[in-house]
């Protein structure tokens, strides 16, 4: 497996790319990774690592997306950005999958006017995984699509419910729509529509409404919203995570026997920061495209970075793709 990395995303770039495109060959996670980027500067930091030089590749790019460009022209205005020239490679077959910490926005529109969608897609969505109570449960729209109708979010669930069952196994992946209240006659229009268009779809193993304070349970393997829902959701739960943690490491500090108790607490504590840091999930898919492109947290390091190329590979070898396109060429 061959993945391209652009170097030029995260906040820190090209730091944690290049240390985690290390990592990952060290750890012979794939065969081969393109760095895309400035050569010169890229070539100057991995020269400070031992790696086998015959699978890090430097692609060059003369450009940068910045947080300024609009997505929409990119492609045609930075065509030889470090996130352009990526998804080409893939585009070309040179490479299964690209990562990326760049602009979200930008990522999905390089990837989008790139691959394309599947046929019959009518919109992308930004699946992310998110770590739960039980096993690791899907959640899309995350932001791609502020606004949806009910065809929208019953296409999600579908794309969702393939992610869940060729990426984690889930034999029959159990979908809920992310709703104010459990009963079918709760939330807004388009809550309700699309509660009856589930419902009637025998390929989606529908179990109702989910409401916010039981995502984080597991009982699911798929939650479904709109982008805007979606978006608002995960930044309040990565925002409640921080402070959580913030507020536990002041009070820690109060006096000798606080400490004392947090030291024979620290395998608790230490499995539940890694359990809530998102650096171990890499990042979130775009589905419904042609293509593989993982969009990792723009704050990424290395390890996340690493862990991206693990979900893209991963996603890769589980055929995911050309199984959505089998199914909804097929509609």
């Amino acid at each position: 497996m061959r993945i391209a990395i652009d170097a030029y995303g995260s906040d820190n770039a090209p730091f944690p790319e290049v240390e985690g495109a290390i990592i990952a060959i060290n750890e012979q996670l794939c065969d081969k990774i393109y760095l895309v980027g400035e050569p010169n500067e890229l070539k100057e930091e991995l020269a400070k690592y031992y790696y086998d030089k015959e699978k890090i590749e430097i692609v060059p790019a003369s450009e940068r997306i910045t947080m300024d460009d609009k997505p929409a022209s990119i492609v045609k205005k930075k065509k030889d950005s470090s996130l352009v020239v990526a998804v080409k490679l893939h585009k070309e077959g040179i490479v299964d999958g690209v990562v990326s910490a760049g602009n979200t926005g930008a990522v999905m529109a390089a990837s989008l006017f790139t691959y394309g969608r599947i046929k019959n897609v009518l919109r992308p969505a930004i699946a992310i995984t998110l770590p739960t109570q039980k096993e690791p449960e899907i959640i899309l729209d995350v932001g791609a699509n502020v606004d949806c109708n009910d065809e929208h979010l019953l296409q999600f669930a579908k794309l969702g419910s393939l992610y869940s069952k060729f990426f984690f196994g889930v034999d029959n992946p159990k979908v809920a729509l992310l709703n104010i209240g459990e009963e079918s006659s709760k939330g807004n229009d388009l809550s309700k529509t699309a509660y009856k268009k589930l419902s009637k779809y025998e390929d989606i193993n529908f179990v109702g409404n989910i409401e916010g304070k039981a995502i984080l349970k597991g009982d699911v393997d798929v939650v479904v919203c709109d982008g805007f829902v979606g978006n608002v959701m995960l930044k309040t739960i990565e925002g409640a995570a921080i402070s959580i943690f913030t507020m536990l490491k002041e009070q820690l500090k109060r006096n000798w026997l606080v400490k004392l108790g947090a030291l024979l607490s620290l395998p608790a504590f230490t499995f539940l920061k890694k359990k809530l840091d998102h650096s171990e999930y890499g990042g979130a898919l775009l589905v419904g495209l042609d293509g593989i492109t993982i969009i990792s947290h723009g704050s990424s390091n290395a390890k996340a970075i690493k862990n991206a190329v693990r979900v893209s590979v991963k996603i890769a070898e589980s055929g995911f793709i050309q199984h959505a396109k089998e199914y909804f060429e097929e509609l």
